[in-house]
């Protein structure tokens, strides 16, 4: 994890409410990963680099890994659709917090330690179906170096 550019790697953003990650390149240098609402997969984000880096504030936040990996199950859970164990683990995530919504309290140690859970596996049961996929920007270890 060499500083490229002054910032460890790799290094992970809320940027406008999107999970964006940085990762070091094979020669050294940096690419950028925006969540897809959409396909729930990456984009490249190069053209953003520059303004998360030197605009920092405002919509744009460091996160921790555990932190973007939450966000980025938040996000597809809640954009993303489909059908499968992904999508049902999704369904219990939903379940949960539309309890604590109806009954307008926050959620509870178990349940707040239930979602983070099935989030952790969810990012990581995603990552691994977009990297068999071929998506370049997908990793499911970041859930292990969450943990």
């Amino acid at each position: 994890m060499d500083p490229v550019h002054g910032i460890q790697l790799p290094s992970y953003y809320d940027y406008y409410e999107t999970p964006v990650k940085f990762v070091p390149t094979p020669d050294g240098g940096l690419t950028a990963w925006r969540l897809d609402r959409d396909t729930g997969g990456w984009q490249p984000a190069n053209d953003i680099v520059d303004e998360i880096l030197f605009a920092m504030g405002g919509d744009i936040f460091v996160r921790s890994p555990e932190r973007f990996v939450q966000r980025t199950e938040e996000e597809r859970g809640r954009y993303v659709k489909g059908e499968g164990p992904i999508f049902a683990l999704y369904e219990t995530v939903r379940a949960i917090e539309d309890v604590a919504i109806a009954e307008r309290r926050p959620y509870t140690v178990d349940e707040a330690a239930l979602i983070a859970g099935i989030r952790r596996r969810t990012f990581v049961m995603f990552e691994e179906q977009l990297q068999q996929a071929g998506d370049p920007g997908a990793d499911p270890t970041i859930a292990s170096a969450a943990s």
